[in-house]
């Protein structure tokens, strides 16, 4: 019996900066996706009833797919319900983290930028990382969560506002040393072209979508064969997201029946 798609989750549209790694890294792999579109954003949402949502979410979408493992392409998520997922489900589950590590590596200055919501920027999570592999960083953290709405309208195909996201990027650019910036926020990366084009200076633009793919395919055997169009589920009907979802090769998405 063949093996499920590669189930990806995330609260809303960020996860398909994922799945762009993943097509490359598996371009033969079925993927499917899911967002609990409902309840974005996640970041402005209290802790506990997050994780009893994710596991929910998550659960449901695991069982409609049937996937063969389940990607979990959001940092909220990852650093709150991983370990949980990974109880619940009986399929590997991947998680997210912000990229401090390989940013840490890469910058020259020794100043690099975090750019993420307001719950990764000052979860304890976070900072263990920062302490573990960017300790003789100086790391600027900056809350944008304004860049998840933007992401948002720009896969629902409306135009960005780029003076939200020039003044979001502000924080940034006050120590011209700072040379590296993490996109610590799955959906940073949808929006990475516009960010460079409105960086006042060159910098290197670093998330972990790749490390993601990677990793993931590391872990996966026997997945499903890609055959046209993934499935896509979503907790609340938007058809707003159709054409974005297409775009990235999903058929226009279910909605998941939760309790």
């Amino acid at each position: 019996m063949t093996a499920g798609p590669i189930l990806v989750f995330d609260s809303g549209v960020g996860g398909l900066s994922v799945v762009s790694a993943l097509r490359e890294r598996l371009p033969r792999a079925a993927l499917a996706y899911a967002c609990d579109n409902a309840m974005l954003p996640y970041g402005l949402r209290e802790d506990d009833w997050l994780v009893v949502r994710i596991l929910a979410v998550c659960e449901a979408a695991a069982v409609a797919s049937r996937c063969s493992a389940l990607v979990v392409a959001c940092n909220t998520a990852s650093t709150l319900a991983l370990d949980a997922l990974r109880e619940r489900l009986t399929v590997p589950v991947i998680g997210t983290v912000p990229a401090i590590k390989p940013a840490a590596a890469h910058s020259r200055s020794r100043h690099i930028g975090l750019l993420a919501t307001s719950a990764t920027v000052a979860r304890p999570y976070t900072l263990r990382l920062i302490e573990t592999f960017a300790a003789d960083c100086r790391v600027t953290r900056v809350a944008a969560d304004a860049l998840v709405r933007e992401a948002e309208r720009w896969l629902a195909g409306e135009p960005l506002d780029r003076e939200v996201i020039r003044r979001a990027l502000a924080p940034l650019w006050v120590d011209p040393e700072l040379d590296t910036v993490v996109l610590g926020c799955t959906h940073f990366p949808l929006l990475r072209e516009v960010l460079a084009e409105l960086a006042p200076r060159p910098v290197a633009w670093i998330d972990s979508s790749e490390a993601i793919a990677r990793r993931t395919a590391q872990v996966v055997s026997g997945v499903a064969p890609r055959e046209g169009p993934g499935p896509s589920f979503v907790t609340a009907p938007d058809p707003r997201l159709i054409p974005g979802l297409a775009a990235f090769g999903f058929a226009e998405p279910c909605l998941l029946p939760l309790d």
